[in-house]
């Protein structure tokens, strides 16, 4: 089957150079942020791909790259097997990705009620023609998502945190779209509320057939909504692998440090090794492997040359220490 997203090498690079005078003052060349420095991978139909890691990695940034609002630098974005460049240019194609933002505070129009906010997209589309019957799917949306259709009157600042979140994924859901973009959509909220709204995008997606990617930082919401997980270091994928795989068995070392900082609840005693030093910066990254400098199984190929994704075992795998059987399972 044709996959329903797919990236090919994409990568996005941002100019953040000081103005041309202070560099010529400076002696100083151009400088480059690697964001995303060579992304691959692909979401089959109906299912979830979550993208992990520290802050900064570039989780974000693939997000707005595979919806169109930012060009890659290079690599290409297939969305339905069809170049998402030519996708974005059809209002049809267009209307079958949506994306459901971060913050739901900041993401709803404060001075709009929740029923036009809602309906935007059907109208920007041309979906339904007549008032009343945008409203009345207006309504159908959110009884879907669990409010209640009187809630379309109401504005944002007269909802909980929670109930916005339902709304930015009523407002998603308008278009009638086949792929969800979803940028950290519980990061916002309260524990016990992320739990309400993840088991809602699960019940969305049985219900619709939704396609996801999910991107969190967050490895215990990941598990729950995941069928593959990407774990991301300094704008590149270093681990891929299904779910429960990349729980029991972590391959790359970085993804075993992101295992030892989940808070043993059990008790069990087992030894930590939490990782050491800092993040490097994406504008200057370390030559070979990114993570060489805070690896404990580095050694000087790591340091000269970069790692390719490999499979290992039902995962693929960017590290020559699991390529060379260094790296225990």
């Amino acid at each position: 089957m044709t996959p329903m997203l797919e990236t090919q090498d994409v990568a996005r690079h941002f100019d953040v150079s000081r103005p041309l005078i202070q560099r010529l003052l400076a002696r100083e060349g151009r400088r480059t942020l690697r964001a995303v420095d060579g992304v691959s991978f692909a979401i089959p139909k109906g299912s979830t791909l979550s993208l992990v890691g520290e802050s900064g990695c570039g989780k974000s940034t693939v997000a707005r790259l595979v919806v169109g609002l930012y060009p890659p630098t290079r690599g290409r974005v297939l969305f339905d097997g069809q170049d998402l460049a030519a996708a974005r240019a059809d209002r049809r194609q267009r209307s079958r990705m949506q994306m459901i933002f971060q913050d739901p505070y900041a993401s709803l129009n404060p001075r709009w009620r929740v029923a036009d906010i809602i309906a935007e997209p059907i109208r920007a589309f041309g979906l339904i023609e007549g008032r009343a019957a945008q409203m009345e799917r207006v309504g159908e949306l959110l009884t879907q998502v669990g409010l209640s259709p009187l809630d379309g009157q109401k504005y944002p600042h007269e909802f909980s945190g929670g109930q916005r979140q339902r709304i930015s994924i009523a407002r998603a859901l308008s278009s009638n779209p086949e792929f969800l973009v979803c940028d950290e959509p519980t990061s916002a909220l309260d524990v016990s509320v992320q739990a309400q709204i993840l088991n809602l995008m699960k019940e969305l997606q049985a219900r619709l057939g939704l396609t996801y990617l999910f991107i969190s930082h967050n490895l215990a919401v990941v598990r729950q909504v995941s069928d593959r997980i990407g774990v991301m270091y300094l704008g590149r994928l270093v681990e891929l692998a299904p779910a429960e795989t990349l729980f029991t068995t972590p391959r790359h070392p970085y993804t075993r440090a992101l295992m030892e900082a989940i808070p043993d609840l059990e008790m069990t005693g087992r030894a930590r090794t939490p990782v050491g030093g800092e993040v490097p910066s994406p504008i200057s990254p370390p030559s070979g492997c990114a993570f060489h400098p805070r690896c404990p199984l580095a050694n000087a190929r790591c340091k000269a040359e970069a790692p390719r994704m490999l499979p290992a075992g039902e995962a693929q795998v960017a590290c020559h220490a699991v390529e060379e059987g260094r790296a225990a399972a």
